[in-house]
Parts: C-alpha cells; sequence; structure tokens
C-alpha cells in the first residue's frame, strides 16, 4: 500500500515545478508591452557564456525582461515560497490546518515597523525605500520575541499561550498602527498601500536581500522535518520519543518567523498564501513534512506569481495589490476549510 500512495504522488513535485515554471514565464511575458515565450527563451539563453540568440531589436524587450518584470517575479515566487513554508511550519507547530504565518503577530509588528518608519518621515531619507522594508522587519521578529517572552511559563512555552499571546500583543501593534496612520494622514495611503501587499521595490536587490533568510528558514525547517511529524503525536508523545519539544518549538518559530518577517518586509501584509497553499498540498500530498515543506515552496512561488499576474493584469493599466487577490481566492478555500473542518469533528 505504501508503494501505491508513493506512485501517488510522486507526479506531485514534477507538476509543481512546471507549473512554477508556466507561471514565470507567463509573468515575465505579459504586461504593458507583451514579450512572446520564444523571445523571453531567446533572451535567456543569450545571456549563457558561448550562445547568442537574441535577435537585433530586442534591446527594450530585454530591458524590460531583465530590469523591470524579472526582479518583481523572483521576489514575488520568493515570497510566496517563504509565506507557504513557514505557514505549513506554523500549523504543524500548533497542530492546527487553521494556522498561518501571522498568528503569532508578525503581520502587526511589521505592519507597526513600517507605519513608524512612514510616519517618521523615514522612507523620504537617503536611504529611501530600503527604509520601510527594514523598519518592518525589525518590527516583526521584535514583536514575536515580546510573544514568545510573554507566553513562557517557567521553562516551558505551551502553544495555546503562544496564541493567545500572539492575539494580544497583535491586538495591540495593530491599535498603535491605526494611531499613527490617523496622527500622520499624509502618510495614510503610502502605508495602506503597503499593507494590502505588492510590489513596491524595484530591481534586483530586494531579491539578494531577501534570499539568504529564506534559505536559511527553509534548510533549519528542513533539517527537522522528521521531529515535526513526531511532534504531531503530541508534545508528551513526542518528548518520550527523544525529541526536545521545547528546544523545537523555539527553534520552528525563529525560522518560520525569520522567512516571514523577510516575506512581509518586501511584498507586505499579503493574506491567505500561508493558509491555503498548506493545506491544499498537504490534501494533495500527504502530511509527511519531509515532503511537504519543499512542496509547499514550490506551490506557494507559483500560487503568489499568478497573483501578481492578474493583479497587474485584470484592471490594466491601473495595478490592484496582491493581498486582494489572495483574499478574493483565499476566502472561498478558507470557508470550504472551515465547513469540512465541522464535518470531520461534528
Amino acid at each position: 500500500m505504501t508503494g501505491n500512495v508513493l506512485k501517488a504522488y510522486a507526479p506531485l513535485p514534477l507538476l509543481l515545478s512546471l507549473t512554477l515554471l508556466s507561471s514565470i514565464v507567463l509573468a515575465v511575458g505579459i504586461g504593458s508591452v507583451t514579450i512572446p515565450a520564444r523571445v523571453v527563451a531567446e533572451l535567456l539563453l543569450d545571456r549563457l557564456p558561448l550562445l547568442e540568440f537574441a535577435e537585433t531589436g530586442t534591446r527594450t524587450s530585454s530591458v524590460i525582461l531583465f530590469d523591470i518584470r524579472m526582479p518583481r517575479v523572483a521576489l514575488m515566487a520568493l515570497t510566496g515560497a517563504a509565506l507557504a513554508t513557514a505557514g505549513a511550519a506554523y500549523q504543524g507547530l500548533f497542530r492546527n490546518p487553521l494556522a498561518d504565518p501571522y498568528l503569532v503577530g508578525v503581520a502587526s509588528g511589521a505592519g507597526l515597523g513600517a507605519t513608524l518608519a512612514i510616519a517618521g518621515g523615514l522612507d523620504a531619507t537617503a536611504i529611501g525605500m530600503s527604509t520601510v522594508p527594514l523598519a518592518a522587519f525589525v518590527g516583526g521578529v521584535l514583536t514575536v520575541g515580546v510573544v514568545v517572552m510573554a507566553a513562557r511559563v517557567g521553562k516551558t512555552t505551551p502553544v495555546t499561550t503562544m496564541l493567545l499571546a500572539g492575539v494580544a500583543v497583535g491586538a495591540f501593534a495593530t491599535a498603535v498602527t491605526t494611531f499613527l496612520m490617523l496622527r500622520r494622514l499624509d502618510g495614510l495611503q503610502r502605508a495602506f498601500n503597503w499593507m494590502l501587499g505588492g510590489y513596491s521595490a524595484g530591481g534586483w536587490r530586494p531579491v539578494l536581500t531577501m534570499l539568504p533568510y529564506l534559505l536559511l528558514g527553509a534548510v533549519t525547517l528542513q533539517l527537522h522535518a522528521r521531529a515535526l511529524n513526531v511532534f504531531q503525536l503530541g508534545e508528551e508523545q513526542a518528548q518520550q520519543l527523544g525529541v526536545n519539544v521545547e528546544f523545537l518549538k523555539m527553534l520552528l518559530v525563529s525560522a518560520a518567523t525569520l522567512m516571514t518577517a523577510a516575506a512581509v518586509a518586501f511584498g507586505g501584509l499579503i493574506g491567505f498564501v500561508g493558509l491555503i497553499v498548506p493545506h491544499a498540498l498537504r490534501m494533495l500530498g500527504g502530511p509527511d513534512y519531509r515532503r511537504l515543506l519543499p512542496l509547499c515552496m514550490l506551490g506557494g512561488a507559483a500560487f503568489l506569481v499568478l497573483c501578481d499576474l492578474a493583479a497587474r493584469t485584470l484592471l490594466a493599466p491601473r495595478e490592484l495589490p496582491v493581498g486582494v487577490i489572495t483574499a478574493l481566492t483565499g476566502t472561498p478555500f478558507f470557508i470550504f476549510l472551515l465547513r469540512r473542518l465541522k464535518r470531520s469533528v461534528f
């Protein structure tokens, strides 16, 4: 029976890889100036050593492809991969399929950090656009640190207490953010646009800045995927099987928070990716986190690239925040998930 299950799941990584590749080709080719797939392939091959495929007259297409669209698509892919993988880790940590990367206050803290930077006029300083993402990253990490410290009970950190602390601290951060936005109405629109999620940076620097955090978090989670599987049996059972439960919880929270904070810093508060992608892939590929985490990276990247493509083409030349698209897509799935869980419980 195990062999049949493995055969059934085997095409899924290949299918997700092809979906991601196809979504990237579509996203870099479609826009105000359409670049045919053949030209995209030629321009990419032309960058390889000893190969010359680009035709005459494709300089404009080359600039659009490599300087505008590819950095955006790459950042959206990394953001989707980070949110989906962190969401899977949080769902495993809290043993709850309704958990998402924003559950312990990352989003609220990042929103507060970004709003502080905007309200203080730091986004208009010499260091420019990099200030707001940095403030959002620091705000998200510090908020989770406060949540963890508030949730400590002796030498343990119960996950239920962590959830409650996350709700409380997140509500406080959201209240302060709202107060700052109302005090500085001139920065309200910029802060609001950032919170809806989307691509506001430019060039390859955000991609290169985010990549190390994504790799560090993803590798850490993958190395402890087996322990995360054991954790699903319950904390007491996992402890009896040799898992250092407290260390595992702190490590998982740290790795997932690092990935989420980096994603939020450059992508804004993009909801539902970390909720629907892990749950959908768990239904398709099984609950084994050794397999689920890599699948979430592929699926999350493809999902957000396609959502970003829809965000910038549905009302072209106007551009929707990508968070609006993910919410419109995620809300029906969330309702379906709630009904499914209700039937399974009652």
